[in-house]
């Protein structure tokens, strides 16, 4: 069976192009906008993996991974942060608050970040 990731990004264009590489690579792609809408799908799709970008409309990204890893339904799916330079603040708030990596968007094509995040599966599977 296809491993299952969801994609919270708010811009269209990279949101698109990930989800159309990673369906490319045999992986079923749920998307979502924004934090709230992002919060609903992990708990309905349950996604083997969370890609969640720090910078979201409507919902803090560190109160949604608060909010994901105290559900029950989702507080085991690993999420790694897509992040641009100079967040480190907030990616170290976001480790503290149950994530599990982080990838510079900037400093990775497409087809790297799923190099990326196919090595993560695969270490977790073991």
């Amino acid at each position: 069976m296809a491993e299952k990731i969801l994609i919270v990004e708010d811009d269209f264009f990279i949101r698109e192009l990930y989800q159309r590489q990673f369906v490319k690579e045999g992986y079923t792609i749920v998307t979502a906008e924004d934090g709230p809408d992002g919060l609903l799908k992990a708990t309905q799709e349950k996604p083997d993996l969370i890609l969640l970008d720090i910078m979201l409309p409507k919902l803090n990204v560190l109160g949604l991974l608060k909010t994901l890893k105290g559900q029950e339904e989702a507080k085991d799916i690993p999420v790694i942060l897509l992040t641009n330079l100079g967040q480190e603040s907030v990616i170290k708030e976001g480790f503290e608050n149950g994530a599990e990596s982080y990838l510079i968007k900037s400093a990775y094509t497409p087809s790297q970040i799923i190099q990326e995040v196919k090595n993560f599966l695969a270490q977790r599977e073991g």
